[in-house]
């Protein structure tokens, strides 16, 4: 293993012991009333083939802009790593949303989507994903280019629950996901987000059919994530992800 992955791993530890602690109630007061443009993200990869990979995540927010990103993958050993970058944004014109993304990443890949939806407390949508097939590490790990359909219901305290369809449209039209979302508020700001996720798709010419799960526990300025994704990208290899981060 590396010395460079070493560090990032530890650097992952120190990021996680910090994204545990929640701020005292006064502090969580104050936090809240400050803008946080910024979020920092950290996350480890355990593949049951006994491997692993880090992938680091700087996020800006703007109001006008959208979300800017940059990001760097660092597997372990002698796999290839990755810089990648992307923008993503709503724009609302009454009665529907518009959500376009793009991404870069080295190795001449781009990629982008489009998404509308519409509604308020019930909502529905569909989106449509592409890319340039050039090698790309997928952290997303639904499939890139896809078409999507989701729908839902938002409550006024801010929970809400949704399902999402995302469907391989181009190299592997066998490869399908089904997730159902729920959020729900917690006291003192905090929030818990769960994804349980259910996949269909050819992994080394079988069929397959999994169930995975991603918990997400926010606090006002930091979170922690953790996650089963059997046949992560439709591999062969079971992945265990934890990522934790904080807003600045």
């Amino acid at each position: 293993m590396n010395p460079l992955f070493h560090f990032a791993m530890w650097s992952l530890l120190v990021a996680a012991v910090q994204g545990g602690e929640a701020p005292s109630e006064a502090a969580a007061t104050v936090k809240e009333a400050e803008p946080t443009p910024w979020k920092l993200t950290a996350g480890w990869y355990h593949f049951s083939n006994d491997t692993e990979a880090g992938d680091f995540n700087l996020r800006y927010s703007a109001k006008n802009l959208g979300n800017c990103w940059i990001g760097y993958y660092l597997p372990e050993g002698h796999d290839p790593d990755q810089w990648r970058a992307g923008w993503d944004s709503q724009f609302s014109l009454d009665p529907v949303r518009i959500m376009p993304s793009l991404q870069v990443a080295t190795g001449e890949f781009v990629g982008g989507s489009l998404a509308v939806e519409t509604g308020t407390d019930w909502f529905v949508g569909v989106g449509y994903g592409r890319t340039n097939l050039r090698p790309y590490v997928n952290l997303n790990f639904d499939p890139n280019d896809s078409y999507t359909v989701n729908a839902g219901y938002r409550w006024k305290n801010g929970a809400s629950a949704s399902l999402l369809w995302v469907q391989d449209i181009r190299q592997n039209p066998d490869q399908k996901h089904l997730h159902l979302i729920g959020r729900t508020p917690l006291p003192k700001g905090c929030r818990l987000t769960m994804d349980v996720l259910f996949k269909t798709g050819l992994v080394e010419g079988r069929t397959i059919h999994r169930v995975g799960v991603s918990a997400t526990y926010d606090w006002p300025r930091y979170f922690v994530r953790m996650a089963y994704d059997p046949h992560a990208n439709f591999g062969p290899e079971n992945l265990w992800r934890f990522s934790t981060g904080i807003r600045f």
